[in-house]
């Protein structure tokens, strides 16, 4: 289940930037933050469940940087 949810939100970080980069159109930066955040949190439980606690815990505190920097971004906008 959260192999499947990671490459959803991989493709979807993936998706979101490259259209960011050919377009110009960077209003979709959050967006593209909030969905990486919640990347680095499916690959910090990932490396909980395998047993990997120091880069569980590294994907944890990634996930809360980057989760107040899109929702920082979002009440900028």
């Amino acid at each position: 289940m959260l192999k499947i949810l990671h490459i959803i939100l991989t493709i979807t970080v993936i998706l979101l930037a490259g259209y960011s980069l050919i377009t110009g159109n960077f209003k979709l930066l959050p967006y593209n933050m909030f969905f990486l955040s919640l990347t680095m949190l499916v690959m910090g439980l990932r490396e909980f469940q395998k047993g990997n606690k120091g880069y569980g815990w590294l994907g944890t505190v990634t996930f809360l940087f980057l989760f107040f920097v899109s929702i920082r971004g979002f009440l900028l906008m």
